[in-house]
């Protein structure tokens, strides 16, 4: 797999079920970090995902600690509206990690500063947007990736 995709804490079904979709398009595998803001039978998921769910390399964690104790000698990407370096500027290689918060808060304060010198940001252009979508955010930075990969 050339990237892995995280959604540590994912709270909104339609939106993780769209990203296992981008997930399988792009050939990338999923990790996905509990606990979940839904149920992963949840209908809404697998709608979002439509009938690609089944296809998707899904890994799931019980939770953080256990995701970065597995996961700790990888290299690593934190995506955040915090972030002082742009999105584009990721050092992207094979089998990076590309880590993503949850809808309401993003990454935790903990995180942010453990990881602050992995810390990318996709820029926003309007001061009445306060972040994007967590679906659009992941789709531009995987498929950023794929570029700079290929």
């Amino acid at each position: 797999m050339p990237l892995n995709i995280v959604l540590i804490e994912p709270e909104i079904p339609n939106n993780t079920g769209n990203i296992g979709r981008l997930a399988l398009a792009s050939g990338a595998h999923l990790h996905l970090v509990k606990p979940f803001g839904f149920e992963i039978t949840d209908s809404r998921l697998k709608r979002a995902g439509l009938d690609y769910w089944p296809h998707v390399n899904i890994t799931t964690y019980e939770n953080v600690a256990t995701f970065f104790e597995q996961h700790q000698d990888k290299n690593m990407a934190f995506l955040s509206s915090h972030g002082t370096n742009d999105y584009w500027d990721i050092p992207f290689k094979d089998n990076l990690f590309l880590i993503f918060g949850k809808e309401s808060v993003g990454l935790s304060k903990e995180i942010l500063e453990t990881h602050k010198d992995q810390l990318y940001k996709i820029p926003l252009f309007s001061e009445h947007v306060r972040s994007l979508n967590l679906g659009n955010a992941v789709g531009i930075v995987v498929y950023e990736g794929i570029k700079a990969l290929r």
